[in-house]
């Protein structure tokens, strides 16, 4: 199995979330493997702002299985309706 990943070697936006989102097409499985709730990126579809926190950015693509790894720190009161 083909894995690529997308690393941030700096601090703060570098547009890893916006990549993601291009490149998902091209992948069955997004995930988020490590971080918090602190960082968030920033998408945008049909004139709607989304900022996902601890969601894998693939999330708005059809069809994609979208994972939440162990090294994720999660806050639950993020995920209530």
């Amino acid at each position: 199995m083909k894995v690529d990943v997308l690393l941030g070697l700096q601090w703060g936006d570098e547009g890893k979330g916006k990549i993601v989102d291009v490149l998902t097409p091209n992948y069955k499985v997004v995930a988020r493997f490590q971080g918090g709730p602190n960082a968030g990126h920033t998408l945008e579809f049909e004139n709607q702002k989304y900022v996902l926190r601890s969601i894998p950015s693939g999330i708005f693509q059809g069809g994609k299985i979208n994972l939440i790894g162990n090294g994720v720190v999660i806050d639950p009161a993020l995920f209530k309706a």
